[in-house]
């Protein structure tokens, strides 16, 4: 009774409360929110996060893309659902463009690729491809979850990069907006490169400013859902360093992620060395 008397006063209150004040507030509150701090390490920054894994955000991530696969809305990012599709151009023309190469055939292991929001996001530009594969590489319960409600004769869910190799034989590995969530992201891409994948792309990667590397907790705003999370902030030049002596730099692209943070967020596209 007492929340429901609170959320009819809600309205008459804001009435009596200064624009000024208000707007104060919702800095406040908003600035509540984003990425924070410089950890020592990645179990000090556990400390302060409550985590991804959660049946909440399964749940809403879940919800927003069935409502996608069965075209009641146009795309899916983090949960949000949203009416206009802002693409990563040169992901795509990178998977053209392979497809192509690969005699119009294209295989995807998209790592850290939640329950499709990629594949839902491109399938319409891929789909006069002769053979599509795209194969998933998340979370225990995002896999089972995808296997449930997703998968078809494209679309495939694994819980780990071995597992998908046993039955796939993907083309290019996709890291988009992953790899600064690991808690040892050098050492994944010291092992990323044992796999010989001959194409490598990463999207929505952040570069710290000044170089010197840092790691925060990231806090979610909760119209997204609840969650925080440690997330690293890289120096360029020794992200690059991991790869140049396996991979060649065909393209590299800004993207379109802004934070609270002064950094820049890149994509780049490799091709093994011969």
């Amino acid at each position: 009774m007492i929340s429901n008397m609170l959320t009819q006063l809600k309205p008459v209150i804001k009435e009596f409360i200064p624009p000024i004040v208000l707007k104060t507030y919702n800095k406040i509150r908003n600035n509540s929110y984003g990425l924070f701090g410089n950890y020592p390490s990645w179990e000090a920054a556990m400390k302060d996060s409550v985590g991804y894994d959660s049946d909440v955000i399964l749940n809403k991530v879940r919800d927003s893309l069935l409502k996608v696969k069965e075209g009641k809305s146009i795309g899916e990012k983090d949960s949000c659902l949203f009416d206009k599709i802002q693409y990563s151009w040169p992901v795509l023309a990178a998977l053209l463009r392979i497809a192509s190469i690969k005699g119009n055939k294209l295989s995807v292991l998209d790592f850290g690729g939640s329950l499709g929001t990629y594949y839902y996001q491109l399938k319409d530009f891929l789909s006069d491809l002769d053979e599509l594969r795209w194969s998933i590489v998340e979370q225990e319960k995002f896999v089972r979850c995808g296997q449930d409600f997703f998968e078809n004769n494209e679309l495939k869910f694994y819980y780990d990069i071995e597992t998908c190799l046993i039955h796939e034989n993907p083309d290019v590995i996709l890291l988009s907006g992953v790899i600064q969530y690991l808690p040892d992201p050098y050492v994944f891409l010291g092992n990323l490169v044992n796999y010989n994948f001959q194409y490598l792309i990463f999207d929505r990667t952040p570069f710290i400013e000044g170089g010197q590397e840092r790691l925060t907790v990231q806090k979610v705003h909760p119209s997204i859902y609840e969650a925080s999370m440690p997330a690293y902030f890289f120096n360029q030049e020794k992200f690059l360093g991991c790869l140049d002596k396996f991979y060649d730099l065909l393209v590299e692209f800004e993207s379109q992620d802004r934070v609270n943070i002064p950094s820049q967020f890149k994509g780049f596209i490799f091709k093994k060395q011969q």
